[in-house]
């Protein structure tokens, strides 16, 4: 496994600077880009302390493999208005405006800004109320995301793993099929990368990370604050 140990971003002498980042070539016209000091610390707080109190959380029942279950984290769905709906495993979240809560076009704005020519229009809000909280093995690869869609995740709170690994081949060595879950444990380690993701910080998945990449953010028993996690996508 490759564990990405980036270089201290050193905060900007010039307000005005442009953040500094780190782009990590995944080959096949896929990257990921990590700024890991894109909130300034105090103002994170700020954000985090909202998000946790304001936003209307709920913890809805899905399905996986045929069974349903709780999902294993807070969610909340915000999308500008007359958009395809989002579902997901047999879920379908209650799209809500971006005026309802008006911090979330000020992040909007500061993604925007740190990302010229992205225009994203929808937000799906995730939150981990502690080690057992995860999300599993999947790549966001929807068809009303496009072939080539840009996902930024901004992070405040607890530090968290989010792990990156080569999508398996839909077949195993000997042609036959296997399941996604076995594949994935047999992959070569060298296809595998794993960020730190910290308070206030923002990753970038870019180019066809989702056609041929698959993520998670495991169960980690260390991990005892809670974690919230915005991710920004455009939908077509």
């Amino acid at each position: 496994m490759s564990v990405l140990k980036l270089k201290p971003v050193e905060p900007a002498a010039n307000p005005n600077e442009t953040t500094k980042r780190e782009t990590v070539d995944l080959g096949n016209e896929s990257d990921v880009v990590y700024i890991q000091r894109f909130v300034p610390y105090d103002q994170s707080w700020n954000w985090f302390n909202y998000l946790d109190n304001h936003i209307p959380w709920t913890r809805p029942t899905i399905r996986v493999f045929g069974k349903s279950c709780l999902q294993p984290r807070d969610t909340c769905y915000v999308a500008t208005p007359g958009l395809t709906e989002l579902s997901y495993s047999g879920y379908q979240p209650h799209a809500y405006s971006w005026d309802d809560y008006p911090p979330l076009q000020e992040i909007l704005d500061a993604v925007h800004k740190a990302l010229p020519g992205s225009s994203f229009n929808s937000l799906l809000l995730n939150r981990y109320k502690g080690g057992n909280d995860y999300v599993g093995w999947h790549a966001d690869d929807e068809k009303l995301y496009g072939p080539m869609p840009e996902i930024a995740s901004l992070s405040f709170g607890c530090e968290r793993d989010f792990i990156l690994k080569k999508k398996p081949c839909k077949k195993s060595s000997d042609g036959s099929d296997e399941p996604a879950r076995k594949r994935v444990k047999k992959s070569n380690h060298a296809d595998q990368h794993t960020f730190r993701l910290k308070h206030g910080s923002l990753l970038v998945m870019r180019g066809y990370t989702q056609r041929d990449w698959i993520h998670s953010v495991p169960k980690r028993a260390k991990a005892e604050g809670t974690r919230i996690n915005l991710t920004f996508r455009r939908v077509l």
